[in-house]
């Protein structure tokens, strides 16, 4: 296996924080092969590319020669996880999850080695635990420990209802880890808690406690909120590959690197290159958002339409003769949403926003190629460039 200090190089790449990196390390010096868990709860169909941060650590891990176990929380899917819930979550049912499960199960492959993966639910041996063992389960934490954890604390300082079975939950994802003998458990920074539970639980079974490895919440196109569906600032990986790419396209200068580091299969040396090479000026931002577009539809859809998808968006931009030097304009945004008159008359397309209405309701607008036909539209935070007619484009980006 590679030297440990160079997997460790790797896998630091945009981690948030390691639980202990030196306990790892020591792992690591021993040249075998690592338990390497991270659990899903079946709670969407779809995965966006919020959901691959913990899918690509894992395949770096695979890559790395180590096992990766993908577990379904099937089981503790009919509990809810209540990470940053400010309520009950409502349990899914069985054939709710068993439909998402097989979902995720048929998507994860477009990152993971199949030949590699070992895919587990936690309903193998949640399922056959007996009422004793789930007493001595929950006997392993208190509840004082458990109102630690700010969204329960949040909630029963308010008074908001918290129902026994939610505390379950950390106990039992942590009893995941007792089973399956995990060397490593990887999770977002909102599951630290549950990750840390598993380490104790770990300790209180005899066993030598995991490490955490907790990677960050992917921003969504708005670079602030993380990314989500129910926001709408979200890339799913099976979106047309032309709107995949044009959305990549359109996101801040600093949120591409971002994407870089968490998404792109680019060398840690070559990351560091591209860093430098923008705050230098030596590499144009957009040439690094066109690779960085490429390389994802082609992860998600093979490089016969990722090359198809960079034409069409060269054809959309380049053959319409848009200036790459055209006026960049810096504008704030309410909320993380800008109306678009307002957009066009701050960057001079438009003397006034009714004037831009009316633009808008001739047809004659277009946002990123793409024609707008509701005066009303707003657009997410990121980068776009609108154009009037022909001959007037501009380049809007966040102030």
């Amino acid at each position: 296996m590679m030297d440990a200090t160079r997997q460790m190089d790797i896998i630091k790449r945009g981690v948030s924080e390691i639980i202990s990196e030196a306990e790892l390390l020591d792992k690591l010096k021993k040249g075998r092969p690592l338990k390497i868990k991270a659990g899903f709860d079946p709670t969407a169909p779809d995965i966006h590319l919020g959901h691959t941060v913990l899918l690509e650590k894992m395949r770096q891990f695979q890559d790395l020669g180590h096992e990766v176990i993908f577990l379904i929380g099937d089981f503790t899917g009919m509990i809810g996880d209540p990470s940053g819930k400010s309520e009950t979550r409502k349990p899914l049912t069985m054939d709710q999850v068993a439909a998402n499960a097989a979902t995720y199960k048929e998507q994860i492959y477009k990152i993971l080695d199949r030949e590699k993966t070992r895919i587990e639910f936690n309903s193998r041996w949640m399922g056959r635990l007996s009422s004793g063992e789930m007493i001595r389960l929950a006997s392993q934490y208190t509840v004082a420990r458990m109102l630690e954890r700010e969204d329960f604390k949040t909630r029963f300082q308010s008074q908001s209802p918290i129902s026994i079975h939610e505390f379950m939950y950390p106990l039992i994802q942590g009893y995941d880890s007792v089973e399956l003998k995990a060397d490593v458990e990887l999770g977002g920074t909102d599951q630290k808690f549950n990750l840390i539970v598993g380490r104790e639980l770990q300790k209180a079974y005899g066993m030598e406690p995991q490490n955490i490895v907790l990677m960050p919440l992917l921003e969504g196109l708005d670079g602030v909120k993380k990314m989500s569906k129910s926001l709408g600032n979200y890339i799913g990986i099976e979106e047309e590959p032309f709107q995949m790419f044009g959305k990549v396209m359109s996101v801040t200068d600093t949120l591409m690197l971002r994407y870089y580091e968490l998404l792109s299969h680019i060398s840690n040396e070559a990351l560091r290159q591209l860093q430098e090479g923008i705050k230098n000026g030596s590499v144009h931002p957009m040439r690094a958002k066109e690779a960085l577009a490429s390389e994802l539809v082609e992860r998600y859809h093979g490089k016969d339409k990722a090359e198809a998808a960079k034409a069409e968006f060269a054809r959309v931009f380049k053959e319409r003769e848009v200036p790459e030097d055209m006026p960049v304009v810096k504008l704030e945004w309410d909320e993380g949403r800008l109306w678009i008159p307002k957009a066009m008359k701050a960057a001079g397309l438009a003397p006034s926003t009714s004037e831009a209405q009316r633009l808008i309701k001739q047809g004659g607008v277009k946002v990123n190629g793409e024609k707008v036909s509701d005066p009303a539209e707003k657009l997410q935070k990121g980068e776009y460039v609108i154009s009037v007619g022909r001959r007037k484009y501009a380049r809007i980006i966040p102030a």
